[in-house]
């Protein structure tokens, strides 16, 4: 339904360690924000600004310091698996087990029958074009095809919302926007809400719906950035004025943000051991 909120994040605030110690961190600020169904929104901003932080705090690995989440209406106190899925900077496959088992093994935590697994098994390698090496092993594929298998576990769990944390993060550029592109399709046809973790400019505007533009730490929205353009994004956007106009918004945003996250490092206290 357009219009319709998936996430809703209300006040949250996060901090590590108790105040006064040595190794607190206030990581998240008073944070509000609404994530649209069917909506790509990317997260950046710099080093330790809490972006992960939240996206923690969203999937329920996280409780807030303060604040609350709230998915489809269901406040959330936990991992939620069946509403959430997650795709991390790392893989995470088991190198033991084929691409096809690695995929089958979060349906077969979840209970879900065999006639069944292997249906959504096999949907979910054929959505990220790894269909014709179920049966290889991790150490057997790049790390671009291991992202895609990572991918495709969390698709054949068939929930509403992607948390995806740096997905691309180890990979090439090249690679990374070949993947993007797969991604954009991927939105268009299964309409999920994803909630999308990125250093790389050139990727949020590339991907996302909207962009929300972090503060230094502790961490709040600066600025939301939306990206009018539909999906699947075709690779011509890359070079388009409108591509490297909201691109540079987002350098002009950033920018002082990360050198106060500079100048912070550069004059914090050496931690004693």
């Amino acid at each position: 339904m357009p219009g319709e909120v998936a996430i809703r994040i209300e006040s949250v605030a996060h901090h590590f360690g108790a105040r006064g110690e040595l190794h607190y961190v206030h990581a998240l600020r008073e944070t509000s924000l609404d994530v649209m169904r069917g909506e790509l929104l990317c997260l950046i901003g710099p080093s330790g600004c809490g972006k992960s932080t939240l996206l923690n705090v969203i999937g329920g690995l996280l409780t807030p310091s303060s604040g609350s989440v709230h998915v489809s209406g269901k406040r959330v106190s936990g991992p939620m698996p069946r509403d959430i899925a997650f795709v991390f900077q790392e893989s995470a496959l088991f190198p033991w087990n084929t691409v096809y088992e690695n995929v089958d093994l979060g349906l077969v935590f979840q209970g879900v029958p065999r006639a069944e697994r292997e249906r959504r098994v096999l949907r979910a390698l054929e959505a990220v074009g790894l269909k014709e090496f179920a049966q290889h092993y991790p150490g057997q594929l790049s790390g671009g095809m291991r992202q895609r298998a990572a991918l495709a576990r969390a698709l054949s769990l068939e929930t509403g919302i992607l948390l995806m944390d740096e997905p691309f993060g180890a990979l090439d550029e090249q690679t990374r926007m070949i993947l993007g592109e797969d991604l954009s399709v991927l939105l268009a046809r299964a309409g999920k809400t994803i909630v999308f973790v990125t250093h790389s400019l050139g990727e949020a505007t590339f991907l996302a719906d909207r962009v929300v533009v972090f503060s230094a730490r502790p961490g709040t929205v600066k600025a939301i950035v939306p990206v009018q353009e539909p999906h699947p994004r075709k690779p011509d956007f890359v070079t388009s004025d409108k591509f490297t106009a909201i691109r540079n918004q987002l350098y002009g945003l950033l920018h002082d943000e990360i050198r106060k996250t500079m100048a912070e490092t550069a004059t914090a206290p050496e931690a004693t051991p």
